[in-house]
């Protein structure tokens, strides 16, 4: 499958692609569908083994599911429900969909257990580095600007009442920036419409983010790869037969600029509101669900290689980390991953 790297997506650059290996098998062998196409400003694949009544009626059923997730979770649809929540200069409570709410609470779930190294209100200093839907030019904001910007981010200025279905904001510029979990959200979305439809060999990919049941239509597992870490042409760091499990990388080398010859990624700490600034250049997660992993694979990479490692540990989190050191890439891994992959 090509690799799709989006410029203007709802979410983060992706860095797993899948192994699209052929047999030549015999006649018996049980029919591999593909069904794919556009959504969140990336490319989406569903590879489904054995039999399937109507693969178009399942393609439109799957498109109509991805465009209503991009209406409720795209800052780059003017009128999505986050869009219309980010314009908003109430501070009132607003009533939000039963899907966006369970990003939401996943996403201040994170945020608590990673010391506020994953937090969605960041979107002011994303765009103020160029990285968002309102686009800069390359080149390092003004300091004065980052620190404003930081007063209007942060995760205690969200308010959230789940129990109504409400938020609402406690400083009038907050903005909510889905991308490093929305994706992993519809990954799971679709894995589930497929399992309603009595389908349980299948995978689901949407821009390089994951999840894997049973296998493929020659009894061997779904087998994907984790990107080495390098600007040139893709190579694999390492593959990985997966089934039953979802798997997110987020990575700080492909998504960039250069400014006298320091490289910003945009990767942003909340903590500073500067670009991250260490070895660590990506992090690998796998987990039961893909909005778990995809949370916790920035979570990870914003934390760095050393907090990171303590918090995969800490929270029984399955993570491989690859740090590059001159010009030399080491891996490492939690104790979980290597308990649920080889």
């Amino acid at each position: 499958m090509p690799f799709t790297c989006p410029s203007h997506s709802l979410v983060k650059t992706a860095l797993l692609w899948v192994l699209l290996m052929f047999f030549f098998a015999s006649c018996a062998t049980p029919p591999e569908h593909t069904i794919g196409g556009k959504t969140m400003g990336t490319t989406y694949q569903v590879k489904i083994s054995g039999d399937l009544a109507s693969p178009a009626a399942l393609k439109k059923d799957i498109d109509a599911l991805l465009a209503e997730i991009n209406l409720k979770m795209s800052t780059y649809i003017a009128d999505s429900e986050i869009s219309r929540f980010n314009r908003s200069k109430s501070t009132e409570w607003r009533l939000i969909s039963n899907a966006t709410l369970e990003v939401l609470k996943k996403a201040l779930e994170v945020h608590s257990q990673s010391a506020g190294a994953f937090d969605i209100t960041i979107g002011p200093l994303v765009n103020l580095w160029g990285f968002g839907p309102e686009k800069h030019a390359d080149e390092k904001p003004d300091p004065a600007a980052i620190d404003a910007a930081r007063r209007s981010s942060g995760m205690n200025l969200l308010e959230i009442d789940a129990p109504h279905r409400k938020i609402r904001k406690l400083h009038p510029d907050v903005r909510i920036d889905l991308s490093a979990i929305a994706k992993g959200y519809g990954v799971d979305q679709v894995a589930l419409l497929l399992k309603k439809r009595n389908i349980h060999n299948f995978l689901v990919e949407i821009g390089g983010e994951i999840s894997a049941q049973g296998h493929k239509n020659n009894g061997q597992p779904w087998i994907v790869a984790i990107e080495r870490a390098v600007d040139s042409a893709r190579q694999a760091q390492q593959l990985l037969p997966l089934s039953g499990l979802a798997l997110a990388t987020s990575g700080s080398y492909r998504n960039y600029f250069e400014e006298n010859g320091v490289r910003y990624s945009h990767t942003i700490d909340p903590a500073t509101g500067w670009p991250i600034n260490h070895t660590l250049v990506s992090v690998s997660v796998a987990a039961a669900d893909c909005m778990s992993a995809d949370a916790w694979a920035t979570a990870l990479m914003v934390l760095g290689p050393d907090k990171g490692r303590k918090a995969a540990e800490q929270h029984n989190i399955a993570a491989l980390f690859i740090e590059k050191k001159a010009s030399t890439f080491n891996e490492t891994t939690s104790s979980k991953w290597n308990s649920l992959l080889p």
